[in-house]
């Protein structure tokens, strides 16, 4: 699932890295138990009732002790159009507020990506400014949205 999803040409464009083979995906897969046990990152599948897989959600960035995380996602093509990103950041605010604690979220992403923008103001991400030039995609240097949202922001997110 996770190779076929990066070969969409969108979640390529907004993806650093690009996976090229069952290799590099298991590969890819892997380092992600090591950064749970650290304590650094965490990444789930999101999947459907019948377990298809239909994305992923993560938390990067992990500081226990500032009690604030990242939080990442991407949905397969197939997938998009059903609020499957704003659930799954959704559950995954639920869970990093009221299970762990964390005070503070935060979403990054291209200022040219709008469907990931869109994702952030439903779930109750507020807009918090713009990082010039803080990533780099194949097409060159991107200007960065910062969104983020606290645990006093309350419930916000909007089916």
């Amino acid at each position: 699932m996770v190779q076929a999803a990066f070969e969409c040409p969108s979640i390529q464009r907004w993806h650093v890295r690009r996976l090229d083979s069952l290799d590099e995906s298991v590969e890819w897969i892997a380092q992600w138990e090591p950064r749970w046990t650290a304590e650094e990152a965490v990444s789930w599948a999101v999947v459907a009732s019948d377990d298809e897989p239909l994305g992923q959600v993560g938390l990067r960035s992990i500081s226990l002790v500032e009690g604030d995380a990242g939080l990442s996602y991407w949905v397969a093509p197939a997938a998009r159009g059903r609020g499957v990103a704003a659930r799954a950041v959704e559950a995954v605010r639920e869970w990093a507020f009221d299970e762990l604690g964390f005070n503070r979220l935060g979403i990054q992403h291209s200022i040219a990506n709008e469907a990931s923008c869109r994702i952030a103001g439903k779930t109750g991400f507020v807009l918090e400014g713009t990082l010039r030039q803080a990533i780099r995609h194949a097409d060159g240097w991107h200007d960065w949205h910062l969104h983020g949202r606290v645990r006093s922001d309350g419930a916000r997110f909007t089916s």
